[in-house]
């Protein structure tokens, strides 16, 4: 119970103790936390099989008193249920109907794909959870938590591990997923636009069957200080259909990671059984989305920080993809991306793009891209937002969960390698407010986590 809380801000354990109150009912189910829908097992309350109609509310059983927060459900379960999409039905994306249309993608031009797109996702506004455009139920779980926690301490404050290198407001990541020929051919001038804008990218590249993949083109992303991903094997969606296939394709995609020097994997459309993870042998994954409505699989990690699956470290997709902005919501403007921006920043979160080579050869779509460059290189410079690539996030992730917060006299210090980039933080209870700040001299944030 106390780890979940622990793990997320990396806090002193010794601060710290939550508590299951009751045996929890055999079964998952959904309820509700106050405003935060939850799913798992929880104790003395009748849980939901589907969202249709009210949940049951476990906050009036949850306590805290001498130096103990007590909850009537497991908190670490129930994040972990909501970040690996446990609460999800499995849909269209292992249907016969999904894979006719995937054998057939490759030949539809975008503006047939398009329209058979918006017809599946039909109502995705109507979805009522996760929330759009960002969610941030498991965000908002453990700062409850925290709240809980500062109750029963008798502490002002709580001392963790800030989110990100010396003291970054944010992180933001641009990810650039290569689908054709013409988006592979694209890509050395799609390095120059990043490069105009001084941000470095990662290149998600199909191994087999989509386009050649010379030895020159993994080459000259590395060459240009850019990184190179594998993405799936061949993009035809069948990748997490059945656990037998799987398991057949992916000693191949993890010997194209060893040959090309990539730590990290995606996978095409976004397809994931984030319990089949263990298998691939990558440091990070960049699969799941936040909030999947736009998505052909529904779900979502309802976080937007990254978090570990087993030994892979998951960076969740967490705006908008380029090809449902411009193709589904029929959108050239920046405005979708900047609200997520804004919300995510508040939120102190990672910020995570999938902008294709392949849809952003016109000039319309080019144009906005670049106006989304500009406005993370406005936000880099004006409110301290950390753009490294996707491997530098993973390796400041698990450096970071390896560091301690140790006592010495009335103060703190943090130990462990990468400790000269890490920042000491203070979470603090301001008008029922969870109020974070870093310590800092003339460098406070005193941002409200919520406003």
């Amino acid at each position: 119970m106390t780890d979940g809380l622990v793990e997320y801000y990396n806090l002193p354990k010794s601060l710290v103790r939550i508590v299951q109150r009751g045996e929890s009912k055999i079964g998952n189910g959904y309820f509700r936390f106050g405003t935060e829908t939850c799913y798992g097992q929880c104790a003395d309350l009748n849980l939901a099989s589907t969202l249709n109609g009210s949940l049951a509310d476990a906050l009036p059983g949850a306590s805290s008193q001498n130096g103990t927060v007590s909850l009537p459900f497991d908190l670490a379960q129930v994040a972990d249920n909501l970040r690996n999409e446990r609460y999800v039905r499995r849909s269209i994306f292992n249907s016969t109907t999904a894979a006719v249309y995937y054998m057939v993608r490759p030949l539809l031009p975008v503006a047939v794909r398009k329209h058979l797109q918006k017809t599946l996702l039909m109502n995705w506004d109507k979805l009522p959870f996760p929330h759009w455009p960002v969610d941030f139920t498991v965000d908002n779980l453990f700062e409850r938590a925290m709240l809980l926690a500062l109750g029963s301490s008798g502490l002002d404050r709580i001392p963790f591990v800030w989110f990100w290198p010396e003291g970054a407001s944010s992180c933001a990541i641009m990810t650039h997923d290569v689908e054709t020929t013409a988006g592979r051919d694209f890509c050395s001038s799609l390095m120059d636009i990043d490069n105009r804008f001084g941000i470095k990218a990662s290149f998600q590249v199909v191994p087999e069957r989509r386009y050649d993949v010379p030895a020159s083109y993994i080459d000259e992303f590395r060459g240009r200080g850019f990184e190179v991903n594998v993405q799936d094997l061949n993009h035809d969606g069948r990748l997490f259909r059945e656990r037998k296939e799987f398991l057949a394709r992916v000693p191949k995609i993890n010997a194209y990671g060893r040959q090309w020097g990539a730590r990290g994997f995606r996978s095409a459309i976004l397809y994931r059984r984030q319990e089949w993870f263990d298998s691939l042998e990558f440091s990070y994954d960049m699969s799941v989305p936040n909030v999947a409505h736009l998505d052909p699989q529904r779900g979502g990690c309802c976080t937007v920080m990254p978090y570990f699956v087993g030994d892979v470290l998951e960076l969740p997709v967490t705006a908008t993809q380029d090809y449902s902005l411009f193709h589904i919501l029929n959108d050239y403007s920046i405005d979708l991306w900047k609200r997520q921006i804004g919300l995510i920043m508040e939120r102190h979160g990672l910020i995570s793009f999938i902008v294709h080579p392949d849809y952003v050869i016109g000039s319309r779509a080019r144009h906005a891209y670049e106006e989304l460059l500009a406005y993370l290189s406005q936000l880099r410079a004006e409110q301290n937002i950390w753009m490294p690539t996707p491997g530098d996030v993973d390796h400041w992730w698990r450096q970071r969960a390896q560091m301690r917060l140790v006592a010495d006299g009335d103060c703190w210090h943090i130990e462990g390698s990468g400790k000269e980039r890490a920042r000491i933080a203070y979470a603090s209870e301001e008008n029922g407010r969870l109020v974070l700040s870093l310590q800092e001299a003339n460098r406070e944030l005193d941002t409200p986590v919520r406003k």
